[in-house]
C-alpha cells in the first residue's frame, strides 16, 4: 500500500522561499502519476504541479508557472516542490497525491499525503 508524507512547510515572508518533499513508502513511484495540489481556507483543493514518473512530463498550474518546479528523486522515492518567489495568496494547505491518470486534477488521484500548511505573510 502505497503511502505518502509531506513535509517542508512553513511561514515565509512575501517573495520567499520554500521546498517541500513528498518522501513515498510502500511502494515505487514509477508507474505513478504525483502531484502536488492545494487547499486554502474556504476554496476548493486545486491541482498546482503534476509529474509523470514514466515520462517525465510536468504540468504547472497557471498561478504558480516560472515561481514553482517539480522534481523528483528516484533514489529517495521523493518528490520536491520547490516554490520561489511565494506570494500571500499561496498560502495553504499543500498535499501529495498519487495517480495513474495525467490529468492533474484531485478526483484523479487515489492516494494522499496528510498536508502541510504552508503561510506567506505580506
Amino acid at each position: 500500500q502505497l503511502q505518502l508524507v509531506e513535509s517542508g512547510g512553513g511561514l515565509v515572508q512575501n517573495g520567499g522561499s520554500l521546498r517541500l518533499s513528498c518522501v513515498a513508502s510502500g511502494s515505487t513511484l514509477d508507474s505513478y502519476v504525483i502531484g502536488w495540489f492545494r487547499q486554502g481556507p474556504g476554496k476548493e483543493r486545486e491541482g498546482v504541479a503534476c509529474l509523470s514518473m514514466s515520462y517525465g512530463i510536468k504540468t504547472y498550474a497557471d498561478s504558480v508557472k516560472g515561481r514553482f518546479t517539480i522534481s523528483r528523486d528516484n533514489a529517495k522515492n521523493t518528490v520536491y516542490l520547490q516554490m520561489n518567489s511565494l506570494k500571500p495568496e499561496d498560502t495553504s494547505v499543500y498535499y501529495c497525491a498519487a495517480g495513474i491518470f495525467r490529468l492533474c486534477e484531485p478526483k484523479m488521484f487515489t492516494q494522499w499525503g496528510q498536508g502541510t500548511q504552508v503561510t506567506v505573510s505580506s
